[in-house]
């Protein structure tokens, strides 16, 4: 990490090895996404954050979250993840229920089909995600990208995002 006053002297555009850098991560962010929707959309019908959706449900305690919870896992206002939850419910896959401990609240609930889309989805972009990412690099490399990924995540979001348990 850079000191203060190193930051604060920056130049105004990149050059050499941080242009070099930053291409190169600014390219992964733009064509990773689309190969992951393309593979979710071909085999199981889903888009990359649908299916985001449902993982992180069948991730929790009792395949349900707060919407306001989820929209946080996923980067997301809660319009964008109301309509992808609408959407979801219409599959049958995920139901909404007022949240008994405090109505103002609406939990997302992972349905048994909902489980079983997930179950069904998962193979094929685990295969995708060991092409693109995780076969392409070492053991130590995997474990570099891991602490790089959540010391950028850190920087953009204090709280660092969702977490496998």
């Amino acid at each position: 990490m850079q000191d203060p006053e190193t930051r604060a002297a920056a130049p105004e555009e990149l050059t050499g090895e941080e242009l070099e850098t930053w291409a190169a991560l600014a390219t992964v962010l733009e064509w990773l996404p689309p190969a992951l929707d393309a593979q979710l959309q071909r085999d199981a019908q889903l888009s990359h954050f649908e299916y985001g959706v449902l993982y992180a449900l069948a991730q929790a305690p009792d395949d349900t979250l707060r919407m306001s919870v989820l929209a946080g896992y996923a980067n997301s206002t809660l319009s964008r993840l109301s309509r992808a939850a609408s959407r979801l419910e219409t599959q049958g896959w995920v139901r909404r229920t007022p949240d008994p401990s405090d109505g103002r609240y609406t939990l997302a609930v992972l349905t048994e089909p909902g489980r079983a889309k997930v179950r069904d989805a998962t193979p094929g972009h685990v295969r995708l995600v060991h092409q693109l990412v995780l076969d392409r690099l070492t053991t130590p490399q995997t474990r570099q990208l891991r602490e790089i990924s959540r010391r950028i995540g850190r920087a953009v979001r204090e709280d660092g995002g969702w977490q496998p348990r």
